[in-house]
Parts: structure tokens; C-alpha cells; sequence
């Protein structure tokens, strides 16, 4: 196998000069980078990557800590999207991904700043990883360029973004009410992220807007998952008073509430509305098809990216979060309620 002492040596240089020539330095002679090159090109010589990286400090290599509370990792139909067009982007910017086990036997005695530097990456981004996570300030204190979603991380070299939550959940229930609905409940996020937060906070703040009474035992606590949404509402479909419609702070908690409504001989938009937030590619499979507010997954995954990339690369780049706004898309599962006077 050619090394770089070899290219030299027919190069009649030192391999020092052979490396600059590879990392495109500009103190080299013009004819010397021509000779360097042409003998690269006609040996077929492959630098190698990691020494290569020792020698810029760079590995054009972007850590991913891609987490989330039900430990579903790729299958989860929310972070996947984002992660699918982060990558795009990345790699035509010529980073590969390095992924980051959750399951590692070293999770609990190594922070993140101590996994991402034995990997010598240029950057990290960070999804799903919960608020609460004891590692987070050293990620932000290191300088190690970081970015993340749904998590507000903020320092010199430190940025997220995330959707407008608190907007979109106002947005559901403006719709629910311009469909005759007064009587609304919610199910919320027991793991209290900044999106769950965010959208407890605009559901409240829309029910007080419309002057429309806030009851505790129409909020139950869910966990995102299908499940989670079937058992809080099958409570709630236990009480004596039931809503006519009910808002789910995650589509995949809109699923679980669908098959808890069938089971009990309710049909979905007609006897109870419902709606849901995310508008995960799933939803084309099921039926009725679901009212929800749609993320912009592809804009976050790309904006998300490009920021990485201006945190990685530009030492004057001064950084500051970013809200998506989110949308209503109307579908089937909403029903308009009689007006009477």
C-alpha cells in the first residue's frame, strides 16, 4: 500500500510538503502542488482519513445523539424526517455521520463531550435528548459546535431550533372552536419536553382566549407513543362528562386514541373530534385520516444543518434560536356541531 513517504519520495519532496499540498495549503511552489498531484493521480494513492484529520484537526465527521423516551431510535416517524434531510445536506457539505449508541456500556461514565472528543468530531447534533439530561451544560461549556431540536441549548457555539408548538396547539383549538367545539380536552406529555410544554401552555392560553373552561380532569398525561394515547383516553371515555373533541399533543397519541374511541362504539369524527400535532408520514395509512398541524420536518432537518455547518466553520458566527411555523391541515376527523339559538 502507497503511504505518503512514497509519494514524496518520487515527488523528490518531504512528506511534510506532500501533506500541505493534500490539505491545500498555499505555502507550496505551484510547480511542486502540479508534480504532487500528478503523481497522486497516476499512482492512485488514497490519503488516509484519519491521518489526514490529525493533521488538520479536522474529520469532517458530525456526531449524532439521537435519542428519544421510548428508545424507538430510526423507527421513531417524527425524528426520522428530520434526520433524513440533516443528512442531505451534511453530505454535500462532505461531513459523513458518526451515530452515537444510546445503549453504549459507557453512556452513564462518559458525558457527551468525552464520547464526541475520543471520536474527534467537528460538530455534534443532538435529537430527542430530554431537558433533564446532566450532560447537557458541558456540551454547551466545551465549545464544541452543537445543535439540536425541541431542546434549547444556548451558548457561544450552541444553537437549536424548533416548531412554533405553542402557535400550532392555539391554531388546533381556534380550529376546534370555528367547528362548534367548547367542550375540549387534551392529552399532554408526561416527560414535560419543551414541545409538550410549549403545547400545554398554547392549548391553555387558547381555551382562555375563547373563554372556554379548563378541566383538570380533561388533561391527561401521555408519552407520544400509540399506546400512551389509547390508555389516557380510554380514562377519559371512563368518565361521566365527555368531551366533544379532543386535542393530542402527538399524532401517534391521535392513533391510540382512535382505536380506544372504536373500542368503546364511538365513531372518530362524528361522536368525538379529534386532531392531532406532528403530521407524521404514517398518517397516509391510516383512516379516518386525521386533522393535525403539520412540523416542517425537511426545513427544520436542512435549516438545522446549515446552522451546524455556520457553527462549525465560521469562527465570527453569532447564533440564535429558530422557530419553525407549523400548519392546519384539515382532514376527516373534525366534525362541525350545530349551532343553537
Amino acid at each position: 500500500m502507497l503511504t505518503i513517504y512514497d509519494i514524496a519520495k518520487k515527488a523528490g519532496v518531504s512528506a511534510a510538503t506532500v501533506s500541505k499540498v493534500l490539505n491545500g495549503r498555499s505555502d507550496v511552489g505551484k510547480n511542486t502542488i502540479e508534480t504532487v498531484k500528478r503523481i497522486i493521480e497516476e499512482s492512485g494513492y488514497q490519503p488516509n482519513s484519519i491521518a489526514r484529520g490529525l493533521a488538520t484537526k479536522k474529520s469532517n465527521t458530525v456526531g449524532v445523539f439521537f435519542q428519544d423516551h421510548l428508545n424507538t431510535g430510526f423507527r421513531h416517524h417524527f425524528l426520522q424526517d428530520i434526520l433524513a434531510s440533516f443528512k442531505d445536506v451534511i453530505g454535500e457539505s462532505g461531513y459523513d455521520l458518526i451515530f452515537f449508541a444510546n445503549n453504549h456500556p459507557n453512556n452513564h461514565a462518559e458525558t457527551f463531550e468525552a464520547r464526541a472528543k475520543n471520536r474527534n468530531v467537528d460538530g455534534l447534533f443532538l435529537l430527542g435528548v430530554p431537558r433533564t439530561d446532566p450532560n447537557l451544560m458541558g456540551i454547551v461549556q466545551s465549545g464544541i459546535p452543537c445543535m439540536s431540536i425541541d431542546l434549547d441549548l444556548i451558548g457561544p457555539k450552541a444553537n437549536y431550533l424548533c416548531s412554533d408548538n405553542l402557535g400550532g396547539a392555539m391554531m388546533a383549538i381556534d380550529h376546534l372552536v370555528e367547528m362548534g367545539h367548547t367542550k375540549i380536552a387534551f392529552i399532554s406529555d408526561v416527560f414535560v419536553t419543551k414541545p409538550g410544554s410549549d403545547r400545554l401552555i398554547g392549548f391553555k392560553k387558547a381555551m382562555e382566549k375563547h373563554q372556554l373552561p379548563i378541566l383538570t380532569k380533561w388533561i391527561l398525561p401521555g408519552d407520544f407513543s400509540e399506546n400512551g394515547g389509547y390508555l389516557s383516553v380510554k380514562e377519559l371515555l371512563e368518565s361521566d362528562s365527555l368531551p366533544t373533541a379532543i386535542f393530542c399533543a402527538g399524532d401517534m397519541m391521535a392513533i391510540g386514541a382512535m382505536k380506544a374511541m372504536e373500542e368503546k362504539g364511538l365513531e372518530v369524527g362524528k361522536d368525538i373530534s379529534l386532531i392531532g400535532f406532528d403530521d407524521i408520514t404514517l398518517l397516509k395509512y391510516v383512516t379516518p385520516k386525521l386533522t393535525t398541524i403539520r412540523q416542517k420536518k425537511e426545513v427544520m432537518g436542512q435549516l438545522a444543518a446549515k446552522e451546524l455547518l455556520k457553527l462549525m466553520n465560521d469562527t465570527n458566527y453569532s447564533a440564535s434560536p429558530f422557530t419553525i411555523e407549523t400548519e392546519l391541515v384539515i382532514r376527516d376527523t373534525v366534525a362541525k356541531l350545530p349551532v343553537y339559538k
